[in-house]
């Protein structure tokens, strides 16, 4: 699969070091292939984007409850996209409070880091079910419809919340 209008060899990949949250173009040039995933316990939506355009798009769901076939999966996925950065929702409460999908979450993120040798940047998630819930309903698609899409919207959302935190520092470049 490819990005509409380009090729998929044309996304660069590259190993990377040092802290998620400095991930970034370090010139218009510089373009990277970025993964997210909104986890959970029965699926885990997947969105993708790139550090060019800085949009972030739907991708897939893994609708998988046994470990390895998610693990298979997301190899599939990144042997396919060859991302230079994996992004994963951290799950919080309303009031910021962690609970037990938060600490699901982080262990999925460390497996990711652990097994494929991405950096893993870690993305507040709240509210992004919800968010995507609404836009798909806005789009016209019945309650039906959307629960299988609601996981890889909410993934997009997570990833886009990344490319558009002010906070991170993008003068370093994806290298």
């Amino acid at each position: 699969m490819s990005a509409p209008g380009r090729p998929k060899d044309e996304y660069r990949s590259a190993q990377h070091e040092g802290t998620p949250a400095c991930v970034g173009p370090a010139a218009p040039s510089d373009e990277a292939t970025v993964l997210a995933f909104d986890f959970g316990t029965r699926r885990i939506g997947v969105a993708i984007g790139n550090t060019l355009l800085r949009v972030a798009r739907p991708l897939t769901t893994i609708a998988e409850e046994a470990n390895a076939v998610r693990f298979a999966a997301v190899a599939a996925l990144i042997a396919e996209w060859q991302p230079a950065l994996l992004v994963v929702g951290r799950p919080v409460h309303a009031d910021g409070v962690e609970h037990e999908m938060t600490a699901r979450a982080l262990r999925f993120a460390r497996q990711l880091e652990g097994r494929f040798g991405l950096r893993v940047a870690r993305v507040d998630e709240r509210f992004t079910t919800i968010g995507a819930d609404g836009a798909l309903a806005a789009a016209g698609i019945r309650a039906s419809g959307r629960k299988a899409a609601r996981d890889e919207v909410a993934a997009e959302l997570i990833l886009q919340s990344w490319f558009d935190d002010p906070m991170r520092n993008d003068s370093r470049g994806p290298a």
